[in-house]
């Protein structure tokens, strides 16, 4: 759905890293490399941007 403003964990605000995590990423960066840049180091801020799946434009059309 939409990326979560706060780590579910730890507190650590994650939200504003999305954008420019997934720019990055998409145009061939390693996601590693990104995290470590946009200062994303816990691993349970991490799992957070890794395992987000995007599926607003599936559910648009049914709002």
């Amino acid at each position: 759905m939409i990326i979560p403003v706060r780590c579910f964990t730890c507190g650590k605000v994650i939200g504003s890293a999305y954008e420019p995590f997934r720019n990055r990423v998409e145009n061939g960066e390693e996601p590693a490399k990104v995290l470590d840049d946009l200062g994303i180091t816990r691993y349970c801020c991490r799992r957070m941007l890794l395992s987000h799946v995007d599926l607003i434009e599936e559910i648009k059309p049914f709002s």
